[in-house]
């Protein structure tokens, strides 16, 4: 149960952050993650972890996405602090996400090919679907941003899955 829980409560924090960036009020993301993760972490088994994670998950978001507007592929609604950067909000989405891969996507530890295939898809139509049907972030050059995603996200995926894996190792060592 806490597993759906997990996922449903992303959905909801992407679906808070990509709507509310679209309509400018881009904190509303930041009012469904901040009771994520204070229940993720009460419940979670690997608490630092899980921190950990946030943290590098919002620094590479931060760097990525931000690589992608100073490349021209794209540009993000609610452009707040910086614009020309990426967004705190964006920076919130990975945030969230990071909060699923030590439990709905940590299934993704034993099969590495199935994070870089869940990754190649599933990111760029995220950032499809944000385009298209919520106007929260323009892809300036279309087919480039979604080549430039597919392999970011690729990439990314598995590299998170296997720092998840490792910091929650790495904890359970701690603790034990």
């Amino acid at each position: 149960m806490k597993l759906v829980a997990n996922a449903l409560m992303f959905q909801a924090c992407w679906l808070g952050f990509v709507a509310g960036a679209a309509h400018g009020r881009w904190w509303i993301g930041f009012a469904l993650l901040l009771p994520f993760a204070l229940w993720q972490l009460r419940v979670s088994r690997s608490p630092r972890s899980d921190i950990l994670l946030v943290g590098a998950a919002a620094l590479l978001g931060f760097v990525v996405d931000s690589a992608f507007v100073q490349g021209g592929l794209m540009r993000f609604s609610a452009p707040v602090p910086w614009p020309g950067f990426a967004p705190v909000w964006i920076v919130g989405l990975w945030m969230a996400f990071a909060l699923t891969l030590n439990h709905s996507l940590r299934f993704l530890r034993q099969r590495p090919g199935l994070g870089l295939l869940l990754g190649t898809a599933a990111g760029p139509l995220a950032y499809w679907v944000a385009a298209s049907a919520w106007d929260a972030v323009d892809l300036l050059r279309p087919w480039p941003a979604m080549v430039a995603l597919a392999l970011a996200w690729g990439v990314l995926t598995p590299l998170l899955v296997a720092l998840a894996q490792r910091f929650a190792v790495r904890e359970a060592g701690l603790a034990g």
